[in-house]
Formats: C-alpha cells, sequence, structure tokens
C-alpha cells in the first residue's frame, strides 16, 4: 500500500495493524498499549511513546465520551487503525457516533459539549500538541475519524539532513 504524505513524497507503509474495540472508556487503556506496543521497533523515547499514548487515549476518550454519549453499550465501536512509514506513526480513530456539527469549533481549547461531566475541553488541543498532525473529519449522524501522525526516533525527516 502506497500513500501520498505531501505533495511529492511518497512513503511506503512498512506495517499496518486494525483493532475494534466496544466504546467503553475501559478500552481507553487498551488502545493506549496497543499503539505503545506497535511503535516498540522504533525504539520511542519515553517521552514519544508518553505524547502518542496521551493522544490515542484523548481520541479514544471523545470517541466514547462524545461519539457515542458515554452509552456504555457494548455494540458500539470505536476503530484504531496503525500504520508505519519508516519513522512515522499514523493513527487513526473512528467511531459510526453521532458525529460533529461543527469541527472548527470543537477543536477549540476549553470547548466540550459534555459540561455536565466536568470535561475540560483540552482533547483536540492535547492531541495537536502531542503530534506532528491532526486531521479531524466528521459528519453528524454518520461519525467521526482522528487522524494523527507522529515521527518517532532521530531520524532526519529530510535525507541528508544532520
Amino acid at each position: 500500500m502506497i500513500e501520498i504524505v505531501e505533495k511529492r513524497e511518497i512513503r511506503e507503509v512498512s506495517n499496518e495493524a486494525r483493532v475494534e474495540f466496544a466504546a467503553v472508556s475501559d478500552n481507553e487503556a487498551f488502545a493506549r498499549m496497543a499503539v505503545a506496543a506497535f511503535i516498540m521497533p522504533l525504539n520511542p523515547t519515553l517521552e514519544e511513546l508518553s505524547d502518542v499514548k496521551t493522544a490515542v487515549s484523548e481520541a479514544v476518550t471523545n470517541a466514547v465520551i462524545h461519539g457515542y454519549e458515554n452509552r456504555c453499550d457494548r455494540n458500539d465501536k470505536v476503530s484504531m487503525t496503525c500504520r508505519l512509514r519508516g519513522d512515522e506513526l499514523e493513527v487513526e480513530i473512528s467511531d459510526r457516533g453521532v458525529g460533529i456539527g461543527d469541527v472548527e469549533a470543537a477543536m477549540t481549547p476549553m470547548y466540550t459539549t459534555r459540561p455536565e461531566l466536568e470535561r475540560s475541553g483540552m482533547g483536540f488541543a492535547f492531541m495537536e500538541a502531542f503530534m506532528d498532525e491532526l486531521e479531524v473529519r466528521s459528519e453528524p449522524g454518520r461519525g467521526t475519524s482522528v487522524r494523527m501522525c507522529r515521527k518517532i526516533g532521530m531520524t532526519p525527516w529530510i535525507a541528508g539532513e544532520e
């Protein structure tokens, strides 16, 4: 599988894994551990590992709390797809929940649709801070997909750069 990452750069997917799990809060820990295990061949630093796990945690929590409105219905599913392209990790977390009517507003720090649950509204801000790229696609009534990328390790971004 080959995908276009930037306008002229093509990087081949060297590994890929997909898991689907019930949209219950307990599975947030599972998603964190699964992505951590997936990137181990890249020998991530503790900081990189922590950042990726935090971003995945926020995305899964958003799917459970907001996408499925914290129903705890075991028929509601969250899927996580992880891909490696050289030293770059791509993670996509998606749900088939209620979707987001205004993605731009939802990505504003401190914005939350669940203040009664004492949500901080910082989920997307954390994902953006801990990952190199963040893309959110959503359609009301059809669900949300959060795609995040992060370079892992000390290998330079551009060949020959040192």
